[in-house]
């Protein structure tokens, strides 16, 4: 797990911010190390959305705002109810002009 330099529960407001930022939006751009952090968190809140029970529905809750969670288990993974796994995709840029970190577009596929 990377750390980002921040204490666990800086981290942990940080991925969930960045993960109802990607949900909402469907697309946003970060740094790399980022996009893959948020990928995996991401995707697993998109399969307890596939299981539309009440539990899943409660961790979805715990773990986004209400409108991110809403969007996940009535818009997004009705979607890929015939998929397994895969739900977003990480598109390389390059590095940032200003520091150099590597770059990238992390989407929820349609």
């Amino acid at each position: 797990m990377r750390k980002f330099g921040r204490t666990t529960d800086q981290r942990r407001a940080f991925l969930k911010s960045l993960s109802a930022n990607l949900i909402l939006k469907g697309k946003i751009k970060t740094t790399e190390a980022r996009a893959k952090e948020v990928r995996s968190l991401v995707e697993r809140l998109i399969s307890y959305g596939k299981k539309n029970d009440l539990a899943s529905k409660r961790r979805l809750l715990a773990a986004l705002p209400e409108a991110a969670a809403k969007k996940v288990y009535k818009e997004i993974a009705p979607n890929f109810s015939e998929r397994h796994g895969g739900y977003t995709r990480i598109t390389r840029l390059g590095q940032r002009m200003s520091d150099g970190a590597k770059m990238a577009f992390i989407e929820i596929l349609k």
